[in-house]
C-alpha cells in the first residue's frame, strides 16, 4: 500500500517517477487561460482567511457541498467564514474518489506544509495554522504565484473592459510575472440575449466609435482587439455553448445587426449567420495579429432558474452541453481558412462524447510550417480529473500528436489551484511511464525529456510567443 499523496503520488511505475522528478517536477508554469482578477493581483490581496482563499466563488467546491446535504445558508448564505470552513471540512472526506480531495489536500501540503487530513476533527487546528500563514507577506496574492514559479497570467476580460489593472500591472516592474488580458466577446455575439443593446453601448463608448450599423460595429471590435494587443493580449477565447454555422454576406448580417439594434429578436439561422459572420471577421483579426484562438464549446449553462435568480451565473449550477460539433465547426474553420486567415487556435469540448470528433478535426487544418497549429486543448472543468485528463490526452496521442501538446492552464479564480499542473504532470509522466515500460516506446531519456518538457512548459512558451 502506498502512502496517501506520498512522493509518488499519481505515479505507478519506476520509470513514471524518474521522468517526473528529474523532468516535470521543477518546470514553471504558463497560465493561458485563467479567472483571476486583474484587481486582486494588482493590489496584491491579502485573505483573511482560508476560506477566503478557498471557498469564495469556487463553484466547484459549492457543488460538492450540496450533494452533501449542506445548506446553502453555509455555502453562499450569510454563515460565517468558519463555519463555512466547518462545512466544507465536513464533505471532504466524502468526496472520495473526486478529484476535490486530491486538490484539497495538495493545496495545505505545497502551500501551507500541512500534512494532516482535513476533517472535522481536523479543522479547528488547520484553521488556525492556515490562517495564521495567510497572514504573513508570503502569501498574498502575487506571492502564492510566484511560489507556483508561474511567468505568464492571462485573465479573462470582456472587450468593454478598461484594462486598467492590466496597465497598472505592466507600469510595476517589481512583480516580475507578466499578467496580460484575453479578449473574450462573448456577450457580443449573443444578439438574441437580454443584455445585448446594453452591451453595444458600453463598446461604443470604450472604443470611442459611433455604433450605428454593422460595419461601425466590426470597426468598433477591431479597435478594441487592437487595444488589447497594445497590453500585450495574445489570446481570445469564445464561449460556443451552442457550436453553429450559416454562411451569409455582410448584407444580410448587417439586416439581422438592424433588428437587434431596434431590440428585436432574430430567427435561429439568421442568430447562426450574424454569429458565423462576426467569428470569422473576429478570426481574421485574430490571425493578422498572430494571435491565438479559444473556442470552449458544448457548456450547458445556468441550468437552475430558481437558484439562477438567486445568486446568478457562475454558481455551480451548470452541466455539461450536447449536440452538433463536428460539421459547424468545420465550416467555421474552413471559413478563416479559405481566406489564409485561420490563426493558431486551441479547441476544448465540456462533453468527453466529442474528444476523438476534435481529435480528427485538429487534422483537418494543420499546416503552414506551425508545430501544433490547431491544438485540441486540455481536459476542462468537469472533465480535469484523472480519468478525463487521461482520455483527452490518449485521445490526442491516437490521432495527433501529443508531443506538441501545449498541456495544462488553471480556468480557476482562485490563487491555490496552481498544484492542479503538478497533479496533471503527474498524469502525463505516468502515461508515458507506462507506454516506456510496456515496450511501447524506447527509453530515450533525451526525446522523452524534450516530449515531457514540452508539454509541461516549452510547447506553450513557444505557441503563445507571450
Amino acid at each position: 500500500m502506498k502512502d496517501f499523496m506520498g512522493e509518488n503520488f499519481l505515479l505507478s511505475t519506476k520509470t513514471a517517477v524518474e521522468l517526473y522528478n528529474k523532468y516535470a517536477k521543477e518546470m514553471p508554469i504558463i497560465d493561458y487561460h485563467c479567472h483571476l482578477s486583474p484587481k486582486e493581483i494588482y493590489e496584491n490581496k491579502r485573505f483573511k482567511n482560508i476560506t477566503e482563499a478557498w471557498l469564495y466563488g469556487d463553484h466547484y467546491k459549492w457543488r460538492a457541498m450540496r450533494s452533501n446535504g449542506v445548506d446553502e445558508e453555509y455555502i453562499t448564505g450569510n454563515a460565517s467564514d468558519y463555519d463555512k470552513f466547518l462545512a466544507w471540512t465536513k464533505t471532504v472526506p466524502m468526496t472520495i474518489g473526486n478529484p476535490l480531495y486530491n486538490w484539497t489536500h495538495l493545496e495545505l501540503q505545497r502551500f501551507f506544509g500541512i500534512n494532516e487530513i482535513l476533517n472535522e476533527k481536523s479543522a479547528p487546528d488547520i484553521w488556525e495554522k492556515v490562517n495564521s500563514l495567510l497572514a504573513q507577506d508570503d502569501f498574498t496574492a502575487q506571492a502564492l504565484i510566484k511560489k507556483s514559479k508561474v511567468e505568464v497570467v492571462c485573465t479573462t476580460d470582456d472587450p468593454t473592459d478598461t484594462l486598467e489593472y492590466h496597465q497598472k500591472l505592466q507600469e510595476n516592474n517589481e512583480f516580475g510575472v507578466k499578467v496580460l488580458p484575453s479578449f473574450r466577446p462573448d456577450k457580443g455575439l449573443e444578439i438574441n440575449r437580454d443584455g445585448f443593446l446594453e452591451w453595444v453601448g458600453k463598446l461604443s463608448e470604450a472604443s470611442g466609435q459611433s455604433v450605428t450599423n454593422y460595419s461601425e460595429y466590426l470597426k468598433a471590435l477591431k479597435e478594441r482587439i487592437e487595444f488589447f494587443h497594445s497590453l500585450g493580449g495574445r489570446v481570445s477565447d469564445h464561449a460556443l455553448d451552442s457550436m453553429m454555422y450559416e454562411a451569409a454576406s455582410e448584407e444580410e448580417v448587417s439586416e439581422i445587426f438592424a433588428k437587434g439594434l431596434k431590440g428585436e429578436k432574430v430567427s435561429l439561422e439568421e442568430e447562426k449567420q450574424f454569429k458565423s459572420y462576426t467569428l470569422t471577421f473576429l478570426g481574421e483579426q485574430y490571425a493578422r495579429l498572430g494571435w491565438v484562438m479559444q473556442y470552449h464549446m458544448h457548456a450547458l449553462r445556468n441550468n437552475n432558474t430558481r437558484m439562477f435568480k438567486q445568486l446568478g451565473p457562475d454558481t455551480g449550477f451548470d452541466s455539461m452541453n450536447d449536440g452538433e460539433v463536428a460539421k459547424p465547426l468545420c465550416q467555421l474553420l474552413d471559413s478563416l481558412d479559405q481566406k489564409y486567415a485561420l490563426p493558431k487556435t486551441v479547441l476544448y469540448s465540456l462533453n468527453p462524447k466529442d474528444n476523438y470528433v476534435i481529435g480528427s478535426v485538429i487534422g483537418s487544418f494543420q499546416g503552414g510550417g506551425t508545430p501544433g497549429k490547431i491544438q485540441f486543448g486540455t481536459a476542462w472543468w468537469f472533465n480535469d480529473q484523472k480519468d478525463g485528463m487521461l482520455d483527452q490526452m490518449k485521445a490526442l496521442a491516437n490521432l495527433g500528436l501529443f508531443s506538441r501538446f501545449i498541456g495544462m492552464l488553471t480556468d480557476s479564480r482562485s490563487f491555490l489551484s496552481y498544484t492542479r499542473h503538478e497533479y496533471f504532470r503527474r498524469l502525463v509522466c505516468d502515461l508515458i511511464g507506462q507506454w516506456v515500460e510496456n515496450g511501447e516506446y524506447p527509453y530515450d531519456e533525451e526525446a522523452l525529456s524534450s516530449i515531457i518538457q514540452g508539454i509541461c512548459y516549452n510547447n506553450a512558451k513557444e505557441y503563445f510567443q507571450f
